[in-house]
């Protein structure tokens, strides 16, 4: 089966700029590029008044000056945490980005984009509809449109319901005996597997099946090797400093 037009490079900047600047900022994506990095991996949730910001964990604690769960504090009070302080002194003071904020930045740099949906508890559907309508009435035109991407097929699928045309990634962190039938009832483009998944078979499998191929978090040279040699289409990685897109 033909896969689907991919028009995205190969390397991708792990939530920025991996471990090496704080994790789902706008210092991190300046540090992916610097690097040569056009095009970078985040994660998105809601808080609980309804603005989509950057943030991984469900608790803000490893990440931030907070504490507790993200997803049930209100934009105006995430908004004054200092997420860049945790990583090393130099970035004391850097704020959680809003999803459009972010998109403001890739508008300015022409960086692409995989967005992971990363839902609060009981946000699946919510945050994956409110995602796609984001892209859909903010990104920028003459800019390609990111990926989006999560481990639920809950917000998926709400995704899919809102805005069809986007492009979907199915994320898998293990084996799923069914990623055939639900990438195709998500009606995603790609599979995005943790690293270790793929095997010959595997990769060959999704391929037969009309998917594009990704993975993550590729930082051994060794295994980058690999993978490369299995033909992916994207590899996610931490070491923005070791392997030059």
């Amino acid at each position: 089966m033909a896969q689907p037009d991919w028009p995205y490079p190969r390397w991708i900047a792990h939530r920025g700029a991996g471990k090496l600047a704080p994790e789902n900022t706008l210092a991190a994506f300046a540090f992916g590029l610097d690097h040569g990095y056009r095009m970078a991996e985040c994660d998105v949730k809601l808080s609980r008044d309804g603005v989509l910001f950057l943030l991984h964990d469900a608790t803000l604690d490893r990440t931030t000056n907070g504490h507790g769960p993200a997803g049930t504090q209100d934009w105006a009070a995430l908004a004054r945490l200092d997420a860049g302080g945790w990583h090393s002194s130099p970035y004391a003071g850097e704020k959680l980005p809003t999803l459009d904020q972010l998109i403001d930045f890739c508008a300015a740099h022409r960086l692409l984009m995989n967005l992971e949906i990363k839902p609060s508890p009981g946000a699946d559907r919510a945050t994956g509809e409110a995602v796609a309508r984001a892209v859909a009435a903010r990104w920028p035109a003459g800019l390609t449109a990111p990926v989006l991407s999560s481990f639920s097929r809950e917000a998926l699928a709400a995704a899919q319901a809102a805005r069809p045309e986007q492009r979907r990634a199915l994320l898998l962190d293990k084996a799923a005996p069914d990623w055939r039938e639900a990438a195709e009832q998500l009606g995603c483009q790609a599979i995005c597997a943790h690293f270790s998944l793929w095997t010959d078979a595997f990769a060959a499998e999704v391929k037969a099946a009309g998917l594009r191929r990704l993975t993550y978090t590729v930082n051994d040279e060794a295994v980058a090797a690999r993978l490369l040699a299995l033909g992916l289409d994207g590899l996610i990685t931490d070491r923005v400093d070791l392997f030059r897109p």
